[in-house]
This record gives C-alpha cells, structure tokens and sequence, in this order.
C-alpha cells in the first residue's frame, strides 16, 4: 500500500461500506492537496485504484484488533478531528501530543438494516453495529466549523465543486448542511439499533427515550396538499407484509396521499388473511370490503357496498391477483389509484399494465403472503403532535366468538354470529365514531368520522339501504345513547356488536329486546382517531 505522507498535507479520513462513487471523489481530495487515510476495504480500493493511501495505523501507531472493532478509536483520530483550529491551547496541545488536523470526514456505516433484513443470526446482527463510524461522523459534526463531514455518496461531486468555488476548503454553509445530514444519520441508525433490541429483549414497557429511525425511500411530489413538502422514509423491515416494502409493479411513484390510503386498505385486508376477501378504501375508509369463494367475487360483493366512494380509492386482496379479477378492475367506469395483492399471475399483470387509459399509472404493489402476519408485526406506532409525539401498542387484539357476551334475550343465529364477527374486523379499521353494516359477509354500509354516533349509523343505514334490513351492525365504541339502536331496529338491523360498557347500557339492551334484535358485547373497543 503506498503512502505519500507530508505533515503540511491536510488529511481527509475515508472509510466507507458503500465504495460508489469513492475513486472520483478521492482523486478529487488527492488533486486539492489532501493526504488519505482510510481503514482495511477502503484503504485497498484506493490502493488498488493507484491513489496514495496512508493506512489508519501508520497514523495511529496501533494495529487494527479485535476483527476490526478497534482501529479508528484512538485520540490521534479523535483529536485530530475534534481540536479547534480557533484555540491557541486546542492548538499548542494537539501539538503536544502530536495530533495531526484531519480536515475532511467521509464515513457511511455498517450496513446493520440489510442485516437485520436479510434475517442474519442475533451475533451477525451485532457485528454489524457500528462503533467507530458514529463516534467519527459525530465528533466531526460536532466541530463542523473546522471539519467537513461527509456521509452520503450522492454529496460527493457537491462537496468537491463548494471546494472548487473556496480554494479547496468546504465553505462554512456546506460544512454546517453536512453536519446536519451526518446528525440525522447517527440518529436514525442509533433508533433502528433501539428498536431491535427492544424486540430482541422482549420490553413490553414504555422506554423512558424512544426514538424512530428511517431512511430516506423518495421525495413525494408534495404532501397531503400541493403547498405541503413530504417525503417517505423507510424502516427496517421486520418481515410482516407492509407498504414500506412493497414490491411496485407498475404505476407511477405513490404519492402521499396514495401512501396513507394504501397502508390502511392493507392493515384491513390483512384482517381476513384466512379468506378470498377484498377491501376498498377512500380516505384511509373502508368503503367497500368482501369475503367470496374467490378474488373475482369478493371484489363484485366489495364494490357494490359503494361503487361511487370506490371510484379512485385503493382495492387491497388477499390472494394472488388473477386475471378474471384483473378484468374486472380495468372496467372503464372505474378507477383505482393503487391496486394491493400478495403477488400477481403473469396474464393479471398483463391485464392491468396494458389497459390504454390506465395502465401506466396505477400502482401495482406485491406485497407478499399475508398469512401469519399477526406473528410478524412490530407492536409500536406512532403519531406526531406539534412539540412531541405520542407512542402506543399497535390494535392487534383479536376477539373470538367465545369471547362474544349475549347480552339481550335473544342470542345471535349463527348466521348472525359469523356476520358480527365479519362486521367486527372491519369497523376497528374506519375512524371513530364508526358504524358498519354487513349482510353475510359483505360490508352495505358504513358511517365513519362523524362527532356523534347516531349520526354515524344514520349514514350507515342510509347508504345501505334496503340493505339494511335482516342486516348486523357493529360499532367500534359504546353507545352513549339509545338512540343508535333505535335508529338501527327502525331501518332492520336484527344483530349489533359493539364493546359495551356505558352507563346506560340498559337503555340500548331494552330498545334491541324490544325489537327482538340480538346484542353482543366484546369489551374491547377499537377507536380509530
């Protein structure tokens, strides 16, 4: 390895796992004057690529040990990087101490997330938590008016053109935005580092930090609103089907909106993982949601629920796309914005990529099997306030029909009990106060977000129509009133699930006795805000 060592020479440190871009960028340094130093790979990709190279323990007089745990934690690194330049004593100590300035930090990390991700061992795991790197990136950062930190390949042709624009130095703006990224780095895989080992040990309590790290998937073309900025960033998988990793398809890149959407017709759909279903969402809603012997007929029974709504929602499925229910997507009085299904046959996928009007720009995301996804999912989220956020366990809890109470004289039919329980999986995915009507296993009507509940089974009974009649209701909360019930007996609902647990429960359990109508209560209730 060559080494072409002047005490005058400023010194750039690099040591990175992703080698792109590396050669130009350390070419671009060796033409400006800097002197490189860099650590095992790194240092021989340099080497072989002919730069000069001074390897890390010439500088440090300490070989690299303990399977490269320990090579860049050493004062000549860290006071070569942290002294100020401005302090006369920072000054005469270094000297002292024979601490050479290292002006330029370029460092990215141990690729913990892929090894998280590729379901690596526990110990690989940890190997692959990087120690030396953060603390670099963070003491350069953190005397970032003298040295410049570097983190991301995509900055380097940036940095070298601010160098060439200031006589081979980075200007103080550049120098104070790097150091930011570099922050926000550390931070993000310290998190992704947390919640690991939260899993891995098993806490089950609220940690007194908590912290949520990701990294940057895309730039949306802007948020909820044209005026809003946004962006996607994504987390460590852990292996549970989710939007984040979704394989794309076909269609143009998902937007905000599309992204929220999407997520919430999977986390519904996912809720009859067991079946041939499918569930329409609008607005984050259900709008439509189905059980059927197949795809086809799930998604005809979803749609009828309210083809109007459904027009530019999201359509998730629980089996692989077929191309008879592909066909019945592309029907021209009808629109999708995304289209969700664990994976897609070859002639379903020719269906919906070729339809002229649509083809090129409706999502088509893989998300995989759904099957024991209850297994596989992380039991944390969050929900961002103005000066703080709050964390809670995800709504995984799973009612059965043992756990069903018969509260009014009357007992569900089995008929009535297997629709509850239909009606009961999809009302805890529409935002509160939420009502929904099933027919069998189909959804007829559904009255969400409203700031009464009577008004949320008007709207139900209202859009199902006719179909209210001989149809179950279910509610995500407890009635407050009888009102509810009663506006429900009068437009036919023979059975009604909901939590109980009101002060006035024996109002609503005398208005369905009094309409011969069934009532369970579950105890459990499933606001969604």
């Amino acid at each position: 390895m060559a080494s072409n060592k002047s005490e005058n020479r400023p010194i750039a440190l690099l040591s990175v796992t992703d080698k792109s871009g590396l050669i130009p960028f350390a070419t671009g340094l060796v033409e400006f004057g800097y002197e490189i130093v860099s650590t095992g790979g790194t240092a021989r990709t340099l080497s072989e690529a002919g730069i000069s190279v001074t390897a890390i323990e010439s500088l440090t007089g300490f070989p690299e040990m303990l399977d490269g745990r320990i090579k860049t934690l050493h004062p000549l690194v860290h006071g070569g990087i942290l002294f100020r330049r401005d302090l006369p004593e920072h000054v005469q100590s270094a000297a002292a101490a024979g601490i050479r300035p290292i002006s330029l930090v370029c460092i990215n990390l141990y690729r913990f997330a892929d090894a998280v991700s590729s379901g690596s061992g526990v110990q690989d795991c940890i190997e692959n938590i990087d120690i030396g790197g953060p603390a670099m990136i963070r003491s350069a950062a953190k005397n970032h008016r003298d040295v410049t930190v570097v983190t991301d390949a995509s900055d380097y042709e940036a940095v070298l053109a601010d160098m060439r624009d200031n006589g081979g130095a980075c200007s103080e703006a550049m120098r104070r935005r790097l150091a930011a990224k570099a922050f926000s780095l550390t931070a993000a895989y310290d998190a992704e580092i947390a919640s690991w080992m939260r899993d891995l040990a098993g806490v089950t309590d609220m940690p007194a930090s908590y912290a949520s790290g990701g990294a940057l998937a895309y730039a949306c073309r802007y948020g909820e609103n044209p005026h809003q900025r946004a962006a996607f960033y994504r987390q460590i998988p852990s292996g549970e089907p989710c939007i984040g990793h979704a394989e794309v398809l076909g269609g143009k890149e998902m937007s905000y909106n599309n992204l929220c959407d999407a997520n919430a017709a999977l986390e519904a759909v996912k809720e009859f993982h067991d079946a041939a279903a499918c569930v329409i969402v609008k607005h984050t809603n259900p709008c439509g949601a189905a059980i059927g012997d197949n795809l086809a007929e799930a998604f005809r029974a979803a749609l009828e629920c309210d083809p109007v709504s459904a027009f530019g929602g999201i359509a998730a499925f629980t089996r692989p796309m077929d191309a008879e229910t592909a066909g019945l997507l592309t029907d021209p009085g009808q629109f999708y914005e995304v289209i969700i299904a664990p994976s897609y046959e070859p002639e379903a996928l020719a269906v919906l990529t070729q339809r002229p009007k649509w083809g090129g720009s409706v999502r088509l995301l893989a998300v995989g099997p759904l099957e024991g996804w209850r297994q596989r999912a992380r039991g944390w989220e969050t929900k961002q306030l103005v000066g703080g956020f709050l964390v809670q366990e995800r709504d995984l809890h799973i009612v059965s029909p043992a756990d069903l109470r018969v509260v009014t004289r009357r007992a569900p039919t089995e008929a009535e009990r297997d629709a509850l329980m239909f009606a009961w999986r999809v009302v805890r995915h529409v935002k509160s106060n939420a009502i929904v009507l099933a027919q069998g296993t189909t959804l007829v009507g559904v009255g969400a977000g409203q700031m009464n509940r009577v008004q949320s089974v008007r709207l139900a009974v209202g859009q199902a129509g006719e179909k209210a009649r001989g149809a179950v209701m279910a509610s995500d909360a407890f009635f407050p009133f009888s009102d509810g019930p009663e506006a429900a007996a009068s437009a036919g609902v023979t059975a009604i699930i909901q939590p109980g647990g009101s002060r006035r429960d024996s109002d609503t359990i005398a208005v369905c006795d009094a309409h011969s109508i069934a009532m369970v209560f579950t105890g459990i209730r499933h606001f969604r805000h």
